[in-house]
């Protein structure tokens, strides 16, 4: 009889169970390149396009006309005031140190947004902060151009020379004025960009934007001060842009991180 033991029911199949994909996706972890791959087809023509942008600044005569509006031929007279040497040259300058300590220790012991990272990831954010100090400085060190304040334009007693010609020896030794030094101390920190990218996109954008705010800023204090012209601060960020992106390709080849792909 129906639904006796005798002649049991055959039983019914469970329906199937639908995993919505980007559920199954962000349980996925993939490397960073296969899920941009155009990332580094992007970044390299940003790159290329803001050396082009630079050396076009360069060709009209953008640093003499903005020198102009600080400097006159007796010199810079805001050269000494308290806001431009005491505040954003000598204290940008431990509030930056002050923040690669904390980058270097929060390597080992990380917290907030860090905890994002793997070790790696943690240890080149702080190296590359250091490695874009030491790289601008190792260039500036060997250039042959002078700060403005030294021209003869602006009351000094040095020629002005070309900071592209790297060959050259002037009168009177090296310059060492290119690129700035201490715009460098807020560039330093773009590795950021590279580094949060993948974990938290949002975060990266805001970090780049502060880097390049921070660079900016102790640029131009300088320049008003008479210690750089402009393209000194704009190369000397693309060049911490290009060591952070050059350390970030060294990283995922040496220790490629997998990260969970986050869902839309």
């Amino acid at each position: 009889m129906p639904g006796s033991s005798l002649f049991p029911r055959p039983p019914v199949p469970a329906a199937p169970v639908s995993v919505p994909l980007p559920s199954l996706l962000a349980a996925v972890p993939l490397p960073a390149d296969a899920r941009q791959p155009a990332s580094r087809r992007r970044l390299a023509l940003v790159t290329a396009g803001l050396a082009l942008a630079f050396l076009a600044w360069e060709a009209v005569g953008g640093d003499r006309r903005l020198a102009d509006l600080a400097g006159t031929a007796a010199g810079f007279p805001l050269r000494s005031h308290w806001l431009l040497e005491a505040v954003l040259h000598g204290g940008g300058r431990i509030v930056a140190w002050a923040l690669a300590l904390a980058l270097c220790l929060g390597a080992w012991w990380p917290l907030g947004p860090l905890r994002l990272l793997t070790l790696a990831q943690r240890l080149q954010l702080a190296g590359g902060m250091l490695l874009s100090v030491a790289g601008v400085a190792l260039l500036k060190a060997g250039n042959p151009a002078a700060c403005p304040w030294s021209l003869t334009a602006y009351g000094g007693l040095v020629e002005p020379v070309s900071h592209w010609a790297w060959w050259i020896t002037p009168p009177g030794g090296r310059g060492g004025c290119f690129p700035a030094g201490h715009a460098s101390a807020g560039f330093a920190f773009i590795g950021g960009f590279f580094v949060f990218r993948d974990v938290a996109p949002a975060l990266a954008r805001r970090w780049l934007l502060w880097a390049l705010a921070a660079g900016l800023v102790l640029g131009l204090s300088q320049q008003w001060r008479g210690a750089h012209f402009m393209s000194h601060t704009l190369w000397s960020g693309w060049v911490c842009w290009c060591l952070a992106w050059a350390l970030d390709g060294l990283r995922r080849r040496l220790a490629p991180a997998t990260t969970p792909v986050a869902a839309p």
